[in-house]
């Protein structure tokens, strides 16, 4: 497992010493899990939002939980994970955060809060070029299998009852990467993948014979999931994170990785 550490001073640490709080460290005693620190769980296979570059964890959520530290006076220590650890991690306490193009549904919300959205997904669909499959209705409404990262919205989505507007879970292939469920389409054993919009793009530029659907399946909304006992952290994060929308930091994190067109 690969850490990211952007190094800065601990407020959490004056804080302990001023309050004489020996273990402010700790979630219920003060802002962060470990004193100082902001740790992010995130699956570093979701480019542009987050990868690898060389040993480095970079991409949209990476520089936006960067920031948020860094503005925090705390240090960021990314740690790699299967996506769908991910929540139950921040519910046990193990992570602050988790950042990894996470989208707010009512299922999650069961489990996390989740902080303002600071950036918008789209679901899309990618098919072999030449598929039978031309449109969402026509892959809602037939016997074809559906490839997607396990518990991603892709994953939330499909598995839901074709009356609900899924296929059903026998018709969904759950895979730990977008890459293996992409790279079972390439083999013929899935005949389409739904995964977020501009992981699709990577995926398709990246992969000859391969084609995204026009018709998004979905929209949605990307935020950080932190624990429900931890409201001191999420009012800082979203108070940040207010900031950074006004001065235009948010924005210029996702021009960086997604430029806008023209």
């Amino acid at each position: 497992m690969k850490n990211i550490f952007i190094k800065a001073v601990s407020v959490a640490m004056i804080a302990c010493l001023g309050l004489g709080i020996a273990s402010c460290g700790k979630k219920e005693k003060g802002l962060t899990i470990t004193e100082g620190k902001l740790i992010m769980a995130t699956n570093a296979f979701f480019p542009p939002y987050e990868f690898y570059d060389g040993d480095n964890i970079v991409g949209i959520d990476a520089e936006i939980a960067a920031e948020v530290a860094s503005r925090l006076n705390l240090e960021l220590e990314i740690q790699d994970v299967e996506f769908d650890s991910i929540i139950a991690g921040v519910q046990s306490g193990k992570y602050d955060i988790g950042c990894a193009g996470m989208t707010v549904t009512e299922e999650r919300l069961q489990s996390v809060n989740f902080t303002t959205s600071y950036a918008t997904g789209i679901q899309s669909i990618i098919v072999p070029e030449g598929s039978e499959i031309t449109d969402i209705d026509t892959l809602l409404n037939g016997d074809y299998i559906v490839g997607v990262q396990q518990g991603t919205t892709g994953d939330l989505y499909m598995s839901f009852d074709p009356e609900d507007g899924g296929v059903g879970e026998d018709r969904v292939d759950r895979y730990n990467k977008g890459a293996d469920a992409v790279l079972a389409l390439l083999n013929g054993n899935v005949d389409a993948v739904v995964i977020d919009d501009q992981p699709a793009q990577a995926f398709v530029a990246a992969n000859e014979g391969l084609m995204i659907l026009e018709t998004p399946f979905a929209v949605e909304d990307y935020a950080m999931c932190i624990n429900k006992g931890n409201e001191e952290l999420l009012n800082e994060i979203d108070r940040v994170l207010a900031e950074m929308e006004a001065d235009g930091t948010i924005d210029a994190i996702i021009e960086k990785y997604i430029p806008s067109e023209g």
